[in-house]
């Protein structure tokens, strides 16, 4: 899957939010910007509720924040680089500086977890890593990830 498919410019943004829930609140507002059938608030409740499950920080200063929705047809993604990194209870007890957060229709479980697959595979490359966290603006940060 091409990851430009999902994720759109406008929802790319380097940020610096301060903590799990005001970054969860940031990609909730910009997804429910360029999707207006979205809600900000059922985004965020969406991606809440995934992470009272567990977090879904994956080590390395890295998250995947994701969520279901019934009003979406497509996948959905937000890429977040944060200046200073936050604490996320990942599963290395590190703080996260990259989120890649997915939101997907309710009924697309399958792809949901294959396009969940790519893009942890997809942030375990360390040159990639390293790319992202050298950009400086949100055209470069999306240019690193969609090449």
């Amino acid at each position: 899957m091409e990851l430009s498919t999902i994720l759109r410019p406008e929802c790319t943004t380097c940020a610096t939010p301060g903590s799990k829930k005001k970054v969860l609140e940031l990609i909730s507002d910009l997804a429910a910007v360029q999707y207006p059938t979205l809600s900000s608030q059922e985004i965020f409740e969406s991606l809440l509720a995934r992470e009272k499950m567990g977090s879904t920080g994956i080590g390395n200063g890295i998250a995947i924040p994701h969520g279901r929705l019934t009003n979406i047809d497509q996948p959905v993604a937000v890429l977040v680089k944060c200046a200073e990194p936050i604490a996320f209870d990942a599963i290395d007890n590190q703080p996260v500086d990259i989120l890649f957060a997915l939101l997907v229709p309710a009924d697309q479980c399958e792809q949901h977890l294959s396009t969940l697959a790519a893009m942890a595979e997809k942030l375990n490359d360390k040159a990639i890593m390293k790319q992202l966290r050298k950009t400086q603006d949100e055209s470069e940060l999306y240019q690193v990830i969609t090449q």
